[in-house]
């Protein structure tokens, strides 16, 4: 029998690479005949690497032990800067230390520094998060002035949200203080309020990193997420700031400032009134802006941002060669 007409291999195992899809080496199974190529099987390694990374959450800020201890702190202390008016008791006459606030400013400042500084160091952040943190601060420094005095249309909070959603909680803390203190020095905004803007903004950003399903949600779902964190948030955010200077408005120039030898609930109620009185109109037109840009160019955004992380790998480390002798 010729081993053409009878598919003989030969070398006189009577089996025929081209007839039976063996493989060269004996096994029986040829890559070409059994379908498992990248081009018939439809999972090519490009793809499946692309998919992979596209559901892995991306921590170009990683927050290690000492980075969160540090925020931990400094979120402490900004707890208690903001909110002292309702945890000090009324006899104890806090109030009267108003003078103090530019040390208070410069406590806290050192202390965002100390943040940032402790998650570069453990983190190794590197040329390529800074290049991102830079290009998205400087975005948003530009787009903060766009709607300065118009009932609060502030589209920089909007790339806040949709970055730190992209990037982690690590990174949005670091985005969203270093922001404002960018968009501080371009717009001449530099006083006792910079580390509470600072602080919340971070907070901010942050926040948008912690919310759930970063690495399946999607879609439709994802948007919606995000634009009612987006809504909520920008009251908070316009909320807290009130709280910066509401307590040092004085007792005797209006019945909504803060007094220091009234009550708690006397003074929630006149702050709860004073946010009705003079910001109401202002956080809600921030937070309506911020869902509609949302809704509207985040799916754009949040596509370029999760290229752009693939692209800069920022979790694979950098390594030269030697060149070739």
């Amino acid at each position: 029998m010729s081993a053409q007409g009878h598919g003989a291999s030969p070398d006189g195992s009577g089996t025929s690479p081209k007839g039976h899809g063996a493989s060269p080496d004996g096994s029986g199974t040829s890559p070409k005949g059994s379908g498992a190529s990248p081009e018939r099987s439809g999972t090519s390694p490009e793809r499946s690497g692309r998919t992979a990374s596209s559901r892995t959450r991306v921590r170009a800020v990683p927050l290690g032990p000492r980075s969160l201890a540090a925020l931990v702190l400094v979120s402490a202390v900004g707890v208690v800067a903001f909110f002292w008016p309702f945890l000090a008791p009324p006899a104890s006459r806090i109030g009267a230390h108003a003078e103090d606030a530019p040390w208070l400013f410069a406590g806290l400042l050192i202390l965002l520094v100390a943040v940032v500084a402790a998650t570069i160091s453990e983190s190794g952040l590197g040329p390529k998060a800074v290049a991102m943190l830079g290009v998205l601060a400087a975005t948003g420094a530009a787009l903060r002035p766009i709607g300065a005095g118009t009932a609060g249309i502030e589209p920089m909070f909007f790339l806040m949200v949709l970055s730190g959603r992209v990037l982690g909680p690590g990174f949005g803390f670091v985005l969203g203080s270093v922001t404002m203190f960018a968009s501080a020095l371009l717009t001449g905004g530099v006083g006792p309020w910079m580390p509470f803007q600072m602080l919340a903004m971070g907070w901010f950003t942050m926040g948008a990193g912690l919310l759930p399903g970063g690495a399946r949600l999607r879609g439709r779902g994802e948007r919606l997420l995000l634009a009612a964190y987006g809504f909520l948030a920008a009251f908070a955010y316009g909320t807290v700031m009130n709280l910066a200077g509401w307590p040092f408005m004085g007792a005797l120039t209006s019945n909504i400032a803060f007094d220091p030898d009234a009550s708690v609930p006397a003074n929630l109620a006149r702050f709860v009134a004073y946010c009705l009185a003079t910001s109401l109109g202002w956080d809600l037109g921030r937070a309506l802006c911020t869902v509609v840009l949302t809704l509207v160019l985040g799916p754009a955004l949040l596509r370029a941002l999760r290229r752009a992380t693939r692209r800069a790998a920022f979790e694979t480390a950098v390594t030269f060669d030697a060149p070739a002798a």
